[in-house]
């Protein structure tokens, strides 16, 4: 297709009637938003809430998107002036959008100052950003700055050149307290619990060892509310662009592809302006912390079951993950039984009827999520989703022994990439090297290895891994998943006493 046919302004007028357009005046659309982290899930969901806000309610909420780690913007959506066409698929039908609420990008990869420049604009009263769970260089078990990672240490020797999300925050806050002192609120929409308390904390962290007052001026002019977000959006892929070029005439090179299904519950804690997104779907209230252990807890905690277990079944994506009997009914018995009694009530949401409605999402075969996409960076996502409320389970001495699976399933899906297990395939996590090490010394003896994982105390608070019934589960499940027949193991689990399984004794190598 010639280049006259991709994205542009220009395209707007002469698009296929079945494709939506902003119903706004994109020209007049000035800035007031800036995105660190402009990717798939960014454009399935905050800008395509503010695209609604700007048609109900125009104002000066133009997303400037930053992204200071690959992709570079200016190849795809800087081509295209900030535009992108936004697919919904649900099994065979597709729903296609154009969302121009992005009105400027920015590559701030090789230097922080192009992002510095646009976080410290007066005209910018709003930072939201998705940098994934690693994003904020915090230590998972417990929330705070992680003084030992290498961005952080260059970060504080270096912090007029700074590298990390929390530092290049601070510095902007810095630039912003000595030009005009506007007031910003920086929302974090990862998924992280607390993720606005998180998100203070590493960036008051850094603005704590700057001094100049600086501490004090974010205490008054900054605030951190935290959020829960929700839409399954998958990594595009060739075959997405081409659908778009296919069915409905033009090309885009910066598509993105999501669920019907969506969610935004932002706490009420504002500094300034703030965009309306409640008028548009989204819901402001005083406390998320229901809403994010729902979500957590149990979407994103079949999620991450399916996908480590799907990948040691042979499952490639999480529909078919969910559509194998055994694996359907391990994850709904484990949310069910185990899972929901560690939740808090939701103002009008019933939580059986969510963990269906949540299962019911993943059986969706046009949403192709890769269980490997899935598992990228669990041991940063592990201590909310299952840790969390395992601890809370062992606290009130109930059973562990469904909840402990998905455990030994990132345990074993991360050994399987050593070399003493032949590398079997490729994975991206922080610890993945030295879990790999820890797999090359241990070999075949599944409790010096799960001895050996639960070590690493930056996943695992040293009271769960030396409590003896949460040490038993997890060594009996990495035994059971590193056998020949994982499948076999978790039908084993779900067939007879939950407990039984304990009784087997480790292979040793």
């Amino acid at each position: 297709m010639s280049a006259a046919r991709s994205l542009r302004p220009a395209l707007l007028d002469h698009l296929p009637s079945e494709v939506r357009k902003p119903a706004y005046d994109r020209a007049a659309l000035k800035p007031g938003i800036a995105h660190i982290g402009v990717g798939a899930f960014h454009r399935c969901h905050q800008a395509e809430y503010t695209d609604d806000l700007l048609a109900k309610n125009f104002d000066h909420w133009g997303l400037v998107g930053i992204n200071i780690r690959p992709p570079l913007l200016g190849q795809t959506l800087g081509q295209q002036d900030g535009l992108y066409t936004r697919l919904i698929r649900h099994n065979d039908e597709v729903e296609a959008r154009v969302i121009g609420s992005i009105v400027r990008v920015v590559d701030s990869q090789e230097s922080a100052a192009p992002a510095l420049e646009v976080l410290s604009s007066p005209d910018i009263e709003m930072v939201t950003m998705t940098v994934t769970e690693k994003g904020y260089c915090h230590i998972p078990s417990s929330g705070a700055l992680d003084l030992d990672h290498p961005d952080i240490v260059h970060d504080l020797a270096n912090p007029e050149a700074p590298r990390s999300v929390p530092s290049i925050l601070a510095r902007a806050l810095e630039l912003r307290m000595a030009s005009h002192g506007r007031p910003v609120t920086l929302l974090s929409c990862d998924n992280i619990p607390t993720n606005g308390t998180i998100l203070g904390n590493v960036v008051r962290a850094f603005a704590e060892r700057r001094g100049n007052r600086l501490a004090d001026w974010i205490a008054a002019n900054v605030a951190f509310p935290s959020a829960m977000v929700d839409r399954i959006a998958p990594a595009t892929t060739e075959a997405d662009i081409d659908t778009v070029e296919k069915r409905f005439g033009y090309r885009d090179g910066a598509v993105v592809v999501g669920e019907r299904f969506r969610q935004w519950v932002i706490e009420d804690r504002f500094a300034g302006r703030v965009p309306r997104w409640d008028r548009v779907g989204a819901t402001f209230v005083d406390d998320v912390t229901p809403f994010e252990l729902l979500k957590m807890r149990v979407l994103n905690g079949a999620q991450t079951t399916l996908c480590y277990l799907g990948v040691l079944g042979g499952f490639e994506h999480s529909f078919e993950a969910i559509a194998d009997p055994s694996l359907a009914t391990f994850v709904r018995r484990m949310l069910m039984e185990e899972t929901l009694p560690t939740l808090m009530p939701v103002p009008g949401i019933s939580p059986a009827a969510y963990v269906e409605q949540s299962l019911s999402r993943l059986t969706n075969t046009a949403i192709r999520h890769r269980n490997h996409q899935i598992a990228t960076d669990g041991s940063q996502k592990i201590v909310q989703r299952l840790l969390n409320p395992i601890r809370d389970r062992l606290a009130k001495g109930k059973s562990i022994a469904l909840l402990s699976v998905p455990v030994a399933g990132w345990m074993a899906y991360l050994v399987k990439a050593s070399a003493r297990f032949g590398r079997t395939w490729q994975v991206s996590d922080p610890f993945a090297e030295k879990i790999a090490a820890l797999a090359d010394r241990a070999g075949l003896d599944s409790k010096a290895l799960a001895d050996a994982i639960l070590a690493i105390d930056a996943i695992f608070d040293p009271a769960l891994a030396a409590n003896a019934t949460f040490r038993a589960h997890v060594i009996a499940g990495l035994d059971g998943l590193l056998s020949n027949d994982p499948m076999g193991f978790v039908r084993q689990v779900c067939a007879g006493p939950t407990d039984a399984r304990l009784k087997q004794p480790a292979r040793s190598a």
